[in-house]
C-alpha cells in the first residue's frame, strides 16, 4: 500500500514482455522475398490478450482520475464492478484497492491512469490470471501470480505503446543513370527505409528494384527485393508500403515524376552518451567508422541480423550486437527489447531460434548484460524465464549429461566453408552448455543476495535461488570434468571436435579450442598450448565469417597479440572497404572476386552486405586497445588495460552507466578520465588507481 501525496508522471503500462513479443511479431513479419511475405520459421508468441492491473491506493482526500486502456475494460474499486467503461471516476479518500480489467486483440492490453497522485508505473501490479503462484518450497498454488507491470517512454495519453515507431527524415540520391529500360539511382551508400516518388504524374505501375551493389539493382530476375508501387493519379507524393534496404534503386515506369528521395528511417541515439575512436592509422579511423554506421543500421527496433535479407532477429547475432553497443551508444533498453522478444512465452518447445547453441548465447547474454550495466531488477524479472529455458535444455540431455542435438534442432556454429559434420555431442555446444549453467548459478547467487522487501505473491524466494545455485554450479562442474575427461586431447592440450555414438571424432577446429579460452575453462599452460597447436597453427581450417572472426580475434587480444588483431582487422576488414564495402558484411573471401563477393546460400546476391556481426571491430578496439573492462557491475570497478598493438597513437571514449570513459595514449604517455567508478590502470606492469571526475597523466617510457 502506498500514501498517495505527490503529483507524479504518468506512463502507459502492460504484462511484462508483451510489447516486445508485439514489437518482434510485427518487426520479424516485414521481411520479403522478391515481394512476397516470408515469416520466421520458429514458433511465435502472441501477447495475452485479458490483463488485471492492480493497485493498493490510501488517499488523505477523494481524488477524479482519467482513464485510457488499449482495449475493451472493466473497473473494479474494492471488488465491486463499476459501470460500463468510465474515462474518468472519482474515488473517496481512505484505502481502496483499484483493479482494471483489460481485453485486447491487435496490440497488448495496456493502461494510462491520471489523477492528482495516482498514476500509473512500474509499481501497480499485473496478471494474466494465470491461477498458479509457487510458495517457498517450488509447490504451485491456485490464484494467479501478479508482477510489476512494465512500462517504458509512453508517457503522453494520446501516445500508447501500438503507436510505437522508429523515427525518419528525408534523404535524396547522389545521382541517377539511365540504365537500359529505366533509371539507376545511387544513394551513396548502403541505406534503410522508404522510397518516396514526388510530383507524380498520371496512374499506372513504378517497378522497383532494390540493391545492394549497382549489379543486384539492375538485375530484375534475381534481385533479393523489389516493389510494385500502384499510382492512382490522386496523390502528389507516393511512398512504399514496406522499408527496404538497399544502396541502388532501379526504376522502370512510364509514370512521369519529378524527383526520387527516401525516408530514411533510424534508432535515436545520444551522441554525448556514445564512443569516439581516433589513431594515426587513417584505414582503422575508417574501418571503426564503417563498423559504426553497421551497428546503427541494424540497430532497429531490435537488434537485427541483416537489414536487406533476414531482418530477423537471431540471438547468436544479438549477443553480438549486445556487446558492441556497451562499447557504442550502450543502448540498454534495444538490449532489454531483444533479450525478452528472443525469449517469448512458456512452455519452451524448441531452442531459441530453433538453434541449441543460439540457446546458450542468449543464457550468456543476461551475464553479459548484468556486468556492464548491474541492472538487478532486470535480472530478477527474465531468471524465470531462464529457469524454464534451462529446464528444457537439461530434459534434452543425454545419459552422459551432455548436450546432443535432437532431430528438430538446428546445430548452427558456423558457416564453414569445408566439411565439418554436427552430428553427436558437439564438444563446442557442451563448452557453450557449461557457460550457460554458470550463468544460471551467477544469477540465482545475485537474486538470492538482492532479495526484495515486499514480494509479490508468487515470486521467487532465496530459498529457491539458493536451491537452484547450488543445483546449476554442481552440473557445471559435471560438464568441466566431461570435457577435460572426453574431449581433451592431452598430448596437445587442444579439444577434439565430437563424440558420436560413443566414437570419438578426432577433428580439430578453432571452435571449442578458442571458446575454452574465452571462458577459462583451461590452465594458462593449455591456454598457450591451444594458440600454438590450434589458433596460430596455418594447418587449421580458417574461419571466414566475422560472427566468428569476432570470437577468434578477441582469443588473440586476450592471449596479448593485440599486434596480430591489428594486422587481421586491416587485412579483413580493410579488404571489405577496398572492395567499396560502405557497410560490413555477413562473409567475407578474399580470394573472391567480382560478384562473387555478392553471391551467398546458392543465390547471386544472397549474401547480406551489412550484417550486424561485421562491426566487431568496436567491440575489439574498446575492451582489448583502449583495454576499458568493468570487473564489477555496471562499472562500479572497471580495469584500463590499455594496447597501441603497433599504432603510434590513439584516444577514444567508452560509454558507461555513469557517463563515459576517455583513454589517450602515445607511446611515451598515456592520460584517463571517467565521470565514475573506481578504475585501475595496468601499464608496464604497474597498477595505478583511477578516482572518478579527475585525469591522470601517466609517463611510462
Amino acid at each position: 500500500m502506498e500514501m498517495m501525496s505527490e503529483s507524479r508522471q504518468s506512463t502507459w503500462i502492460w504484462y511484462p514482455g508483451d510489447f516486445e513479443i508485439w514489437l518482434g511479431n510485427r518487426f520479424n513479419n516485414r521481411r520479403t522475398e522478391r515481394g512476397a511475405m516470408f515469416p520466421p520459421f520458429w514458433k511465435q508468441d502472441s501477447h495475452w490478450a485479458t490483463v488485471v492491473f492492480s493497485k493498493v491506493v490510501q488517499l488523505e482526500k477523494e481524488e477524479t482520475i482519467t482513464i485510457a486502456t488499449e482495449g475493451d475494460y472493466n473497473f473494479m474499486l474494492d471488488g465491486k464492478l463499476q459501470f460500463g467503461m468510465p474515462s474518468a471516476f472519482t474515488i473517496p479518500s481512505g484505502e481502496h484497492q483499484i483493479n482494471i480489467k483489460v481485453h485486447h486483440l491487435s496490440s497488448p492490453p495496456s493502461l494510462y491512469i491520471q489523477g492528482e497522485t495516482i498514476t500509473t508505473d512500474n509499481t501497480w501490479l499485473t496478471t494474466y490470471e494465470d491461477k498458479i503462484w509457487i510458495d517457498e518450497n517450488g509447490i504451485a498454488h491456485g490464484s494467479g501470480i501478479y508482477v510489476p507491470a512494465a512500462c517504458w517512454h509512453f508517457n503522453d495519453i494520446d501516445s500508447p505503446p501500438s503507436h510505437y515507431q522508429l523515427p525518419r527524415k528525408e534523404q535524396l540520391p547522389v545521382s541517377s543513370k539511365q540504365k537500359k529500360d529505366g533509371i539507376l539511382y545511387d544513394f551513396g551508400r548502403e541505406t534503410f527505409g522508404y522510397l518516396k516518388f514526388k510530383g507524380i504524374k498520371g496512374e499506372g505501375i513504378i517497378n522497383i528494384y532494390y540493391g545492394e551493389s549497382a549489379e543486384e539493382a539492375l538485375d530484375k530476375d534475381h534481385c533479393e527485393t523489389l516493389d510494385r508501387l500502384v499510382c492512382c493519379g490522386n496523390a502528389t507524393t507516393n511512398e512504399t508500403k514496406g522499408s527496404k534496404a538497399f544502396r541502388y534503386v532501379y526504376i522502370e515506369t512510364n509514370i512521369a515524376y519529378d524527383h526520387l528521395c527516401m525516408d530514411f528511417e533510424y534508432a535515436p541515439f545520444d551522441i554525448n552518451h556514445s564512443s569516439t575512436f581516433r589513431c594515426n592509422d587513417d584505414e582503422l579511423n575508417r574501418i571503426w567508422d564503417v563498423s559504426a554506421y553497421t551497428m546503427d543500421l541494424t540497430t532497429r527496433e531490435f537488434f537485427t541480423d541483416g537489414i536487406k535479407r533476414d531482418r530477423w532477429i537471431w540471438s547468436g547475432d544479438a549477443i553480438q550486437s549486445y556487446l558492441m553497443n556497451y562499447y557504442l551508444r550502450f543502448d540498454i533498453e534495444c538490449v532489454k527489447r531483444t533479450i525478452r522478444q528472443l525469449r517469448g512465452k512458456d512452455p519452451v518447445t524448441s531452442h531459441v531460434n530453433t538453434i541449441m547453441d543460439y540457446t546458450f548465447y542468449w543464457f550468456k547474454s543476461i551475464e553479459d548484460y548484468y556486468l556492464y550495466t548491474g541492472d538487478v531488477e532486470f535480472v530478477r524479472e527474465i531468471y524465470p524465464k531462464m529457469k524454464t529455458l534451462m529446464d528444457y535444455c537439461l530434459s534434452r540431455t543425454n545419459s552422459e549429461g551432455l548436450m546432443e542435438g535432437q532431430p528438430d534442432d538446428w546445430i548452427f556454429v558456423d558457416w564453414v566453408d569445408f566439411p565439418m559434420h554436427k552430428r553427436g555431442a558437439l564438444c563446442f555446444e557442451q563448452i557453450l552448455f557449461c557457460k550457460s549453467l554458470e550463468v544460471m548459478n551467477t544469477c540465482a547467487t545475485i537474486l538470492r543476495d538482492n532479495p526484495l522487501q515486499n514480494p509479490p505473491q508468487g515470486s521467487f524466494t532465496s530459498a529457491i535461488y539458493e536451491q537452484d545455485a547450488n543445483l546449476f554450479f554442481s552440473l557445471s562442474k559435471h560438464i568441466i570434468s566431461k570435457l577435460k575427461t572426453i574431449y581433451l586431447d592431452k598430448e596437445n592440450n587442444m579439444f577434439i571436435h565430437a563424440i558420436e555414438n560413443g566414437e570419438r571424432n578426432e577433428m580439430i577446429t578453432k571452435f571449442p579450442n578458442m571458446f575454452a579460452i574465452l571462458y577459462d575453462y583451461v590452465s594458462d599452460k593449455e591456454k598457450q598450448d591451444i594458440m600454438e597447436h590450434v589458433m596460430l597453427n596455418d594447418k587449421i581450417e580458417k574461419i571466414t565469417t566475422p560472427y566468428m572472426r569476432f570470437y577468434e580475434l578477441e582469443t588473440l587480444c586476450m592471449m596479448g597479440y593485440q599486434s596480430k588483431v591489428l594486422d587481421e582487422m586491416k587485412d579483413y576488414w580493410g579488404g571489405m572497404l577496398k572492395e567499396g564495402a560502405t557497410t560490413f558484411w555477413e562473409k567475407y573471401n578474399p580470394t573472391e572476386k567480382g560478384t562473387q563477393h555478392l553471391a551467398m546460400y546458392g543465390r547471386p546476391y544472397g549474401k547480406s552486405l551489412c550484417h550486424a556481426w561485421g562491426a566487431s571491430p568496436i567491440y575489439l578496439i574498446g575492451k582489448y586497445f583502449l583495454g576499458v573492462q568493468p570487473t564489477k557491475p555496471g562499472y562500479e570497478r572497471y580495469t584500463i588495460k590499455p594496447s597501441l598493438g603497433g599504432l603510434e597513437w590513439m584516444k577514444g571514449d567508452v560509454p558507461t552507466p555513469f557517463g563515459k570513459i576517455h583513454v589517450q595514449m602515445n607511446q611515451q604517455e598515456i592520460s584517463v578520465y571517467s565521470d565514475g567508478g573506481q578504475g585501475t590502470l595496468f601499464i608496464n606492469g604497474k597498477e595505478i588507481a583511477i578516482p572518478p571526475h579527475k585525469e591522470i597523466t601517466i609517463n611510462y617510457e
